[in-house]
This record gives structure tokens, C-alpha cells and sequence, in this order.
């Protein structure tokens, strides 16, 4: 009986255990997502007010340059065509490359109206006064890559977040089945302790039958009471030795259950990886290709 309670307190301990593990893991993959996306979200505000604070081409410059030692750190942890993109409004004088509010939008209008088309050229000089053809020109090239890296900086985030999605519902996921694991073994338990009282409750009745027999004997003279007593500790003996076999077995075969299950697990997780890491290169293959 004190090997039994024994096994049961080394069984809730490893169930308290495990628990504690897969809260804490759990809680950080929380932390690190938050870290994530406000690091992100900082970033992108700091774009915004540089470019709502430069009224010249020649003020931004110079807030990009007290801001590079800043933005080092941050930058390590954004999509490559996040930082791509604000390099270059960096170095070509923010959202409007250069140009005031004015001149831009009549570009931007005339270039709208002719669909991109160099036929708009003239129309614009009209609208644009100081500003000579090749200064258009110039402008169109700017605004050209303007666009492509634009919207290579929204696609890159909108995988961004497709990600932190994935990744929250597989933490969602593992979630469940750490919780699933957990009630399996807390049944389990149940179940050992259920047959621990049984097992309790079948030596009583055995005691019980024990004692009947011994008054009999006693009384009508059939058995002596040594060998009466031999014979029921043998039965005793003999039914402890089976309840604890059985207990070992059930042990072996949880464990050999929770085994199989974490392997299968690992097996799946690895999978993953190999799957994610085949398609990272194969996008980064892709835009080689493209550039």
C-alpha cells in the first residue's frame, strides 16, 4: 500500500509538472507575438510623422540621418521589403521624392488621367511651371519604383500578419491538445485510484469471508486455525501481488502511449519546418528571378 501512494504522488507531481511547462511556454510564445507586431506598429508610426514633418527635400534628409542608429535595432526585426521601402523614401525625399504638395498632385493628376503613358509629359509641364522635362521624367522613373516597392512592402505585410495568424492558431492548437494530454492523465489517475479502492474494498470482503470461515472452523471443528490462517495469508498475499502487477502494466502501457503520442508530434512539428522552409525558398527564388 505505500509503494501504491508512493507511484500515485510521483504520478500528480509529473501532471503538476507538465502542466507548469506548457503554461509558461505558452505565455511566452504570447510575449514574443506582442513584441512582434508593437515593434512593428512603432515603426510605421515613426514613417508616418517623418513624412508629415518634411517640408523640403533637404529636411528629411537630415531627420533619416539622426535616425538611422535608432531604427537599427527595429529594422532587424522587420520583413526585408519594409525596410527596403523606407530606405528608399529616405534617401529620394519622402512620399512625394522630393517635390513640394503641389507640384506632385498635378503630376500625380495629369499621370492618372493618361494612365502612366509618356503622352502625359506635355500636359503636365503645363501644370507644372518651373519644372523642365527631363525634371518630369526624372519624377516619373522615381515614382515608377515608388509603386513597386510599395506594394511589395503591403504584400509583405499582409504574409506578415497571414503568419502571426498561423502561428497563433497552431499555439491555439497545441494549447488544446496539452490540455487533452492533461485530462487523459488526470483520468488516468482517477482510474488508478478507483482500482486502488476496489482492490481496498475486495481485501475487505476477502478479510471478511476470512473471519466467517474461521468462526466455522472453530466452531465445527473442520480445519485447525494455523493452517485456516496460512491459507488466507497466501490469498492475501496472492491477491496484493496481482493488483500490483496489474498497476505496473497499466503504468507502462500510459507511458508507452504518451511516448508514441510527443514522437508523433515532433515527427509533425518537423514536417512543418521542412515545409515552411521550402517555400521561404522558394519565394526568395522567385524574386531573385523577378529583380
Amino acid at each position: 500500500v505505500d509503494k501504491l501512494k508512493e507511484m500515485m504522488e510521483e504520478a500528480e507531481n509529473a501532471i503538476n509538472a507538465f502542466k507548469e511547462e506548457q503554461r509558461q511556454i505558452y505565455e511566452q510564445l504570447l510575449k514574443e507575438e506582442k513584441t512582434v507586431f508593437n515593434e512593428l506598429h512603432a515603426f510605421e508610426r515613426k514613417v508616418e510623422l517623418w513624412v508629415l514633418g518634411s517640408s523640403t527635400t533637404e529636411k528629411p534628409l537630415k531627420l533619416a540621418k539622426a535616425r538611422v542608429s535608432g531604427d537599427e535595432t527595429l529594422e532587424n526585426h522587420l520583413p526585408e521589403e519594409v525596410v527596403e521601402f523606407e530606405r528608399f523614401l529616405q534617401r529620394t525625399g519622402g512620399w512625394q521624392g522630393g517635390w513640394d504638395d503641389y507640384d506632385h498632385q498635378n503630376f500625380l493628376k495629369v499621370w492618372t488621367k493618361h494612365k502612366g503613358k509618356l503622352s502625359y509629359v506635355d500636359e503636365a509641364l503645363e501644370y507644372l511651371c518651373g519644372r523642365t522635362k527631363e525634371d518630369i521624367e526624372q519624377h516619373d522613373k522615381w515614382y515608377q519604383e515608388f509603386l513597386i516597392l510599395h506594394e511589395r512592402k503591403n504584400e509583405s505585410i499582409r504574409k506578415w500578419k497571414k503568419n502571426q495568424k498561423r502561428e497563433k492558431e497552431g499555439n491555439l492548437k497545441k494549447k488544446e491538445k496539452s490540455e487533452k494530454m492533461l485530462t487523459e492523465e488526470r483520468l488516468r489517475c482517477e482510474e488508478a485510484q478507483k482500482q486502488k479502492a476496489e482492490g481496498k474494498k475486495k481485501r475487505q470482503v476477502a478479510l471478511e469471508a476470512w473471519k466467517k470461515q474461521k468462526a466455522v472452523a472453530f466452531t465445527m471443528g473442520q480445519a485447525s486455525q494455523p493452517e485456516l490462517e496460512e491459507k488466507m495469508k497466501k490469498q492475501e498475499k496472492e491477491h496484493q501481488h496481482q493488483y500490483y502487477v496489474k498497476l505496473l502494466l497499466g503504468r507502462y502501457t500510459m507511458q508507452k502511449e504518451e511516448k508514441e503520442e510527443l514522437g508523433k508530434h515532433e515527427r509533425k512539428r518537423e514536417e512543418a519546418e521542412k515545409e515552411e522552409r521550402k517555400r521561404t525558398a522558394a519565394e526568395k527564388i522567385t524574386k531573385f528571378q523577378e529583380h
